[in-house]
């Protein structure tokens, strides 16, 4: 990009710049601290110059939008053609109060739907299970059978809208249920669209949500892969998720590098079926966290799309564009939340929400001001979305395609996140031999991932605590009184009311197809065949999630974290 000569100009003149203007400026004044970092403890230079990129080629490693390695960008047009999918995460109660908020969503411009559920519904537990009181409905929606999906999607055309689901152990069993709903109404397998997070390994790394060990986990997804690409092609079977490794406290490098690392083993899994990467590798997703170190996470977003681009090449010898391509969603950073001055919120998620646009995100979640305290109440909800609403058609940016590309800070930033998880992706695979997948099992095993993470979580919580990092409103600017702001809750009868449904349904159904839908389940697990038709037709008979995932559990067994001493 620029010959020696430039660069021995450039060099001179800054020595000049640093001699006149910067030195007696530091002298009378100095800087306002010694240091300069990122949330991720990652130090930020004063100044870029052309000689921080001096070794890029153009074309080979940032290229056009829509070209290999896509570090500009998956789409020629980016949001010139259209915007990214606005998507905020819902879900409390009952399914027929979800449906209630879908329906909000949607007249307030949302243009996707995305599902949070309750905890016994993540862990497959049936709502009148024990281990539930008090539970119920709490943290998002429940759903015991297929009846509570399709009060979940009355009045929503599936054909039409995209929809997310955020579940993991049970996941299976949801995509069930939203495939058998498609087919009782007659919707085509193949107009299904939407998402699955379906992500087990970063559960085993990061949210610490399991039903079965981590080998058949990783089976089980690999079923939902293969099932999707033959019956859902627009449907995304697997969220490779970074987003719950930031949440734990890992870096912006440690969250890409461990997200990349399960996207590979998940391609080798693939891979190892039989599956063509050409084929598959279209459906896979990534989901990140964007936290407040703006122009860090944006680069974080474009040496993602380049090392997954090259890797997939270089790695597993895939041919087209289309598997190449990483395509990703965005939440803002729910860690970066306070419940202290409440209202600030919505300046960083402006912040993280402006960054993961910069960043060339596919679909975006604005967390609402008030989840540091409950779930988002209907006014903050609607604050949120029109934070994305504003950036999209009122701040201009979404008119640049790659804005930031070019600028000396963010071509180096990229660079470093770059090389920083290069180095962590091959520590990983020579964990396992040469394999991904057998470094990434490996490093759950011997607690890798758990020590990395808290290593950092440590680290930044200890800079807050001695006020080396400034959360405003908690350690600097605080207030002896604020209001309190009116927060959502939810009514204590959900669980009656959800437990009466289920207890409705069965009595209804018919027991003898349960049975035996729950053992044709049951063998298909034993002869190593793909369990998804088994479980499909085991929703499609109003089987409980409780009862296909005990199947699974009498199979398999339950695991129990082995975390090795720091």
């Amino acid at each position: 990009m620029y010959d020696e000569e430039d660069l021995a100009s450039i060099r001179e003149s800054r020595e000049q710049w640093e001699q006149e203007r910067l030195d007696p400026v530091l002298d009378r004044y100095g800087e306002r601290q010694k240091r300069f970092a990122t949330v991720s403890n990652h130090e930020v230079d004063r100044l870029y110059t052309p000689e921080d990129v001096a070794d890029r080629d153009y074309e080979a490693d940032l290229g056009f939008p829509g070209e290999e390695p896509f570090t500009r960008g998956v789409y020629p047009t980016m949001y010139r053609g259209r915007t990214w999918t606005m998507r905020q995460f819902a879900g409390f109660g009952t399914a027929e109060e979800t449906n209630e908020r879908f329906h909000y969503l949607i007249d307030e411009g949302q243009t996707g739907l995305s599902t949070a559920f309750d905890m016994p519904t993540l862990m497959g537990k049936d709502s009148d299970d024990d281990l539930t009181d008090g539970e119920v409905g709490k943290e998002g929606v429940a759903v015991d059978t297929l009846r509570d999906m399709e009060i979940l999607f009355d009045g929503i055309d599936l054909g039409d809208v995209s929809t997310s689901f955020t579940i993991n152990p049970s996941a299976p069993v949801i995509y069930a249920m939203y495939v058998a709903l498609a087919d009782q109404r007659g919707v085509p397998r193949e107009k299904l669209r939407g998402t699955l997070q379906n992500d087990m390994l970063k559960e085993f790394i990061a949210q610490k949500e399991w039903v079965i060990p981590p080998e058949p986990s990783l089976d089980l997804v690999t079923d939902v892969l293969e099932f999707a690409v033959d019956e859902t092609p627009k449907f995304k079977p697997i969220s490779i998720s970074g987003y719950h490794i930031r949440e734990a406290g890992s870096t912006a490098v440690q969250e890409l590098a461990f997200t990349l690392a399960n996207g590979f083993a998940y391609v080798e899994d693939g891979l190892d079926r039989g599956l063509d990467v050409d084929e598959f590798g279209p459906q896979l997703s990534f989901f990140f966290n964007c936290h407040n170190a703006f122009f860090e996470e944006v680069a974080k977003f474009r040496a993602s799309r380049r090392i997954y681009a090259r890797l997939l090449d270089d790695w597993y010898d895939a041919e087209t564009a289309a598997a190449k391509q990483l395509k990703f969603h965005t939440q803002t950073a729910g860690q970066s939340l306070t419940a202290q001055q409440p209202l600030n919120n919505v300046v960083r998620v402006t912040i993280q929400a402006l960054a993961g646009v910069m960043g060339g995100t596919q679909s975006l979640h604005t967390n609402s001001y008030d989840e540091a305290l409950a779930l988002p109440s209907e006014d903050a909800v609607r604050v949120a979305l029109r934070t994305q609403q504003i950036i999209a058609e009122e701040s201009g940016v979404a008119d640049i395609v790659d804005p930031l590309g070019g600028s000396f800070a963010v071509e180096a930033l990229t660079d470093e996140v770059e090389a920083e998880t290069m180095a962590y992706l091959e520590e990983i695979r020579e964990m396992g031999d040469g394999s991904m997948r057998a470094g990434v099992l490996n490093g759950i095993d011997q607690g890798y991932f758990h020590r990395e993470i808290q290593d950092a979580a440590y680290e930044y919580q200890e800079r807050v605590e001695r006020e080396a990092e400034t959360v405003v409103g908690v350690n600097a600017y605080e207030v002896d009184e604020e209001p309190e702001p009116e927060i959502l809750s939810v009514d204590e009868g959900v669980q009656t009311r959800q437990r009466n449904r289920l207890a409705d349904v069965r009595d209804e159904r018919d027991d003898g197809a349960v049975a035996s839908a729950l053992d044709d389940l049951r063998s298909a697990i034993e002869s190593g065949e793909n369990t998804m038709p088994a479980i499909l037709d085991a929703v499609k008979v109003y089987a409980t999630m409780g009862e296909i995932m005990t199947v699974f559990e009498d199979e398999y067994g339950s695991y129990t974290e082995q975390v090795a001493p720091t």
